[in-house]
Order: structure tokens, then C-alpha cells, then sequence
């Protein structure tokens, strides 16, 4: 990965590494990669969430794409998915999102979209990031009715509604659901779509003010949700991120349904329909171990994908799957959308909830959550991916995962951001686990010092 993109788009402290000037230069260079080939003026979607930078890194970046020949056409504030969707209904060449999802307000970030709403490729970012750092002598600068301009799609978000409501022909009369909003993209949206879906609704955190997005709320910190489910006897809660392409639930009795559950939960019940293509899901390397349990005694195949729903679209995709996702609640329901899409996928939970007519908590039970355990051992930076060249450290991985192979699993990462090498333990005796995993992180910081 290059010096300004990681594994979702550029994001970092906006104003201070996330500058208005680095925001500049990203629409220039993104909209130069992603539209030189068309043979007319490209038009390019921008959109932001709640975050009170997003004013500041929306100027900039508009200015950028208009530098270089290109139209912005502004959505406002939608979420994440919208911005997938709305790039595909208008016909437009590119799509540009300002959010950095479930970080504090201090954060923000850029992520581009295709033409086709995908997120861009390692190779197109590598294109942008060099162009930027290296050859902007390459980028056009027009004069005259060469330079672009800006424009606006007021109906944006009426238009994502519309699609919400039309992924499902269940309607939600008798289901009173929970929502936080997270003080973010959603706080429209979600709210609207689910009315009209005739959901009975109680709210809480959808009263953004630019600096209270994820403060305390949303998919990262649920305790408000849970609370708020069990006071107001909701028959589910649903806590969005930041941007709303990510959606955790909680059931009845407050109890977490995170991605895994959602996945085995409604790919189940596509199955049953006979719409799960191939019989399949694909997950992570950090899927939990009870999702695998739970696609063998239902005869669905769960495959992983590297950690990031990027890299679960792109197996999706090469291999024609229609669902994936993420332990965190990036859930990819590609026969709908191009991305994780927190709305949609509280809708597809409901409609099974509605099909069925039963609990969540009953849903949930297609699954048993093992117990995992993550230690992580800080190490030379220099040298964290090398651990398995060290003959010590591999023979002492191999003997753990020998230990735990017949009802469990020893997973070994490294941090893409921090000098650590993460020792993951999946299995059902979590003593046992907390053990073996702290003397092998500790074995492993002692030999990468």
C-alpha cells in the first residue's frame, strides 16, 4: 500500500494530515485517473457525511475536480452506499466520498468510486497516489469553457430512498425497531426509509451538530442502543456507523448480532429461497469459527477473503457470490449494491424477521458464537512481517495451531498501521485461550526485538 491510501481511501487528522491542499490535489488526480478515458466532460459525484470538516475538504476537492476539465455534481450528506448507488442511476463517471466512517470528528477521509460504484482497485490508487506525489505535470489545466463546474443533486437523497424501499416487498407494520443514527450520514435516511417501510420507530443519536459524529454512539459503541432497545421494548435495535455503510443489531433482550450473525442469518434464509448463489458466503480470515460451524450443518460453503469488505467484493465478484461480509457489520448484498450498506442490510434482517415471524433472538440461534481471544505482541516495526522466517516462532505457531485444530484455530497477523503481530484463538475453553496466547505473543516479541 502507497504512503496516502489505506485500506479505505485516504483519511487521517482533517486540517492538519488531511489538509485542505491534500483534498486538492486528490480531486485532481482522482478525477484525471478515473476519467481519462472518456470522450466527453466527466461528471463526478461528491458526497460527505455529518463531520464538521466536511465543508472545508468538499470546497477543496470540488475546486481539484474542476481544475482538471471535470463537472462535480454535490449530493450533500448521504451515506457511503448512496454514493455507490446514486453513480450507477445517474450515469456518472466517478464518485467521490468525504468520511472517515467510524473515527472520532477530529478524522475525515476521501474514498473514490468507479463508474460502476466499486471502490477503486490497489492499482488505480497506486496510479492517483503517484501522479499526486511525483508527475502532476501530466494533470490538465484547462482555461476557459475547458474548466468545470459545479452542480447539484437535490434529489439524491430521495432517489436512495426510493432504492432502499424497493430492495424488499415485506412491509415492517407490527415490528417496533431501534435506531442510532450515530449522529451521522444516516440520520435522514434511515429514519425516512424505514417509516415508509412501516416500521414503528424510536431514535436515538440523529442529531448531528459537526462534532458529535460517533461520540459515544453508533456501531462502535453500543451500550446506548442496548439500553434504549430494552427500555422502549423494541423487537430489534440497529446501531450505523459514521457513514452508514456499516450496521450492527441487537436483539430483543439487547443481546449483539454482529456481521457473522447477520450473514448466517440471512444467507440461511436466501438459501431457503434458493437465492444464495452457489450456496456460498464470503467472509474473512476473521470471520468467527462458529460461522463455518454453521454453514456445515446447513450446506453452505463460507469462504475468506483478507480483512476489508474491498477484498470480500473482490472475491464476490471474481468468483459470482451474491453475499459477504465482515465480522463489523460491512455486509455487501451485491444483488442490490456495490458496497456495505448498513440501511439495506437492517432491511433484508427485518424481512427475514417479518417472513418468519420470529424473534431475533430466535434468528440468531442459527449460530453459536466461539469464543476468540486477541493478544497482541508489539515488535520491531521493521521487522513484524518477517515472523515466520524465524524457525522458533514458526515451529511455536504450528504447535499452536496443531493444538486447537480439532475445535478451534490460532490465527497470526500483522497491524497494517502499528508495530504489532496480533495472535488470534478461536475455541471454546477461553482460560485455555487467554494462556497460549499471551505466552506466544510474549515468545514472539522476545525473538522480534
Amino acid at each position: 500500500m502507497g504512503k496516502l491510501f489505506g485500506t479505505d481511501g485516504v483519511r487521517g487528522v482533517a486540517n492538519t494530515e488531511l489538509t485542505g491542499e491534500l483534498a486538492y490535489q486528490l480531486g485532481r488526480a482522482g478525477a484525471y485517473v478515473l476519467t481519462k478515458e472518456k470522450k466527453h466532460a466527466p461528471r463526478i459525484l461528491v458526497a460527505m457525511d455529518t463531520r464538521i470538516s466536511g465543508d472545508m475538504l468538499e470546497a477543496a476537492l470540488i475546486a481539484g475536480i474542476c481544475s482538471v476539465g471535470a463537472h462535480a455534481v454535490v449530493a450533500g450528506v448521504i451515506p457511503t452506499p448512496a454514493v455507490a448507488y446514486l453513480v450507477r442511476h445517474y450515469r456518472l463517471d466517478a464518485g467521490v466520498m468525504i468520511s472517515a466512517s467510524h473515527n472520532p470528528v477530529e478524522y475525515n477521509g476521501i474514498k473514490f468510486f468507479s463508474d460502476q460504484g466499486y471502490k477503486l482497485s490497489d492499482e488505480l490508487e497506486e496510479e492517483i497516489e503517484d501522479i499526486l506525489l511525483s508527475r502532476t505535470e501530466v494533470l490538465p489545466c484547462p482555461t476557459g469553457n475547458g474548466i468545470g463546474t459545479k452542480s447539484y443533486a437535490e434529489d439524491a437523497l430521495d432517489d436512495y430512498i426510493a432504492f432502499l424501499r424497493g430492495t424488499t416487498k415485506e412491509r415492517f407494520k407490527g415490528l417496533k425497531v431501534a435506531l442510532d443514527c450515530a449522529n451521522g450520514a444516516a440520520y435522514k435516511a434511515a429514519p425516512i426509509t424505514m417509516l415508509d417501510l412501516e416500521a414503528e420507530l424510536c431514535i436515538i443519536h440523529n442529531e448531528p451538530d459537526g462534532t458529535n459524529i460517533n461520540d459515544k454512539c453508533g456501531s462502535t459503541h453500543l451500550e446506548d442502543l442496548v439500553a434504549f432497545v430494552k427500555e422502549n421494548g423494541a423487537d430489534i435495535g440497529f446501531a450505523f456507523d459514521g457513514d452508514a455503510d456499516r450496521c450492527l443489531a441487537v436483539d430483543e433482550n439487547g443481546e449483539l448480532i454482529d456481521g457473522d450473525k447477520i450473514l448466517a442469518i440471512c444467507g440461511s434464509a436466501m438459501k431457503a429461497r434458493g437465492t444464495l448463489k452457489n450456496n456460498t458466503i464470503v467472509g474473512t480470515v476473521m470471520s468467527n469459527l462458529g460461522l463455518t460451524m454453521m454453514g456445515r450443518e446447513n450446506d453452505i460453503s463460507i469462504l475468506q477473503a483478507n480483512v476489508g469488505d474491498r477484498y470480500v467484493l473482490e472475491r464476490m465478484l471474481a468468483e459470482d457470490y451474491n453475499l459477504g461480509g465482515e465480522q463489523s457489520g460491512h455486509i455487501i448484498f451485491l444483488d442490490y449494491n456495490t458496497t456495505g450498506d448498513g440501511i439495506l442490510t437492517a432491511i433484508k434482517l427485518l424481512s427475514v424477521m417479518k417472513r418468519s415471524g420470529k424473534k431475533a433472538s430466535e434468528l440468531a440461534k442459527v449460530m453459536e458464537i466461539l469464543p476468540q481471544v486477541l493478544v497482541n505482541a508489539r515488535v520491531n516495526n521493521a521487522r513484524k512481517n518477517d515472523y515466520m522466517d524465524v524457525p522458533e516462532i514458526k515451529s511455536a505457531i504450528e504447535a499452536l495451531q496443531e493444538k486447537f485444530s480439532g475445535d478451534g484455530r490460532v490465527l497470526i497477523r500483522t497491524s497494517g498501521t502499528e508495530p504489532l503481530v496480533r495472535v488470534m484463538i478461536e475455541g471454546k475453553d477461553k482460560e485455555v485461550m487467554e494462556k497460549e496466547a499471551k505466552k506466544l505473543a510474549s515468545f514472539i516479541e522476545d525473538k522480534l526485538q
